[in-house]
């Protein structure tokens, strides 16, 4: 049994790998900001039989409560064993592209925030020398394109953070786990078109539950994506630049 807390637990992906960690006896603390939604998660979980959960309505935007929550989370599990971030926001890229004010709370919530709770978990996963730091970043921060390049910026930053956080903690028997979905079909991409690329929450879950069992340092999601993003990484600028991606 895994004592795990999830960040942003109403999405989408979040909640269909909180459904696959109950259903192997896990217990959750469930962090969102929306408390209905929560709820809703929490009975459902419940339903299933899920061996403990609970839950806490919270604005993670707020930095300076971060501590506070993963203490409080700490203390109603008995301890912390995974740490899943799952929390982000795609936010409105062509008004961010021509506003920073509208950039702002996209770098915010992707990668500030990001980057703060996954600090207050590594540092407490430190000094007990054991513990897994998953987190969602994204296909888009491996390259600057055109489409989508604030939020890409932000994940990216939050990819090259996990990076440092894992040789940083490697010597101290650390679990990082950098998970980098592609398309997914979620109520956040609900205004985009879908074609043959696109992933459901389920595969996105199944491949999170892999990567923290098998300890990998970073999964693409589906693995296919790992194909493409190399392809895309390796375009010299000078072409790339000229595409519209």
């Amino acid at each position: 049994m895994k004592k795990v807390v999830i960040f942003g637990a109403t999405s989408a992906i979040a909640q269909a790998t909180a459904r696959r960690f109950a259903a192997r006896g896990d217990v959750l603390f469930l962090v969102g900001r929306n408390p209905h939604k929560l709820s809703a998660l929490v009975q459902d979980l419940t339903v299933r039989g899920c061996r403990g959960v609970a839950s806490l309505s919270a604005d993670l935007n707020d930095t300076s409560s971060h501590s506070a929550i993963f203490q409080q989370a700490v203390e109603n599990l008995g301890g912390c064993d995974v740490m899943l971030l799952a929390h982000g926001d795609l936010g409105n890229e062509q008004d961010a592209q021509k506003d920073f004010a509208a950039a702002l709370p996209i770098l915010q919530t992707n990668m500030l925030s990001a980057i703060s709770l996954c600090t207050v978990a590594a540092n407490y996963f430190e000094a007990r020398k054991q513990g897994c730091v998953a987190a969602i970043s994204s296909v888009a921060g491996d390259r600057g394109r055109q489409s989508n390049y604030i939020y890409g910026t932000a994940k990216g930053a939050l990819g090259i953070f996990l990076q440092g956080l894992r040789n940083r903690l490697f010597l101290s028997g650390v679990h990082v786990l950098t998970i980098k979905p592609g398309f997914v079909d979620t109520p956040m991409t609900a205004s985009f078109k879908k074609g043959a690329l696109w992933a459901q929450p389920d595969t996105i879950a199944d491949g999170i539950i892999k990567g923290i069992d098998r300890k990998r340092n970073e999964v693409y999601l589906p693995v296919f994506w790992s194909i493409i993003m190399f392809v895309i990484r390796v375009v010299p600028e000078a072409v790339f630049k000229r595409m519209k991606l």
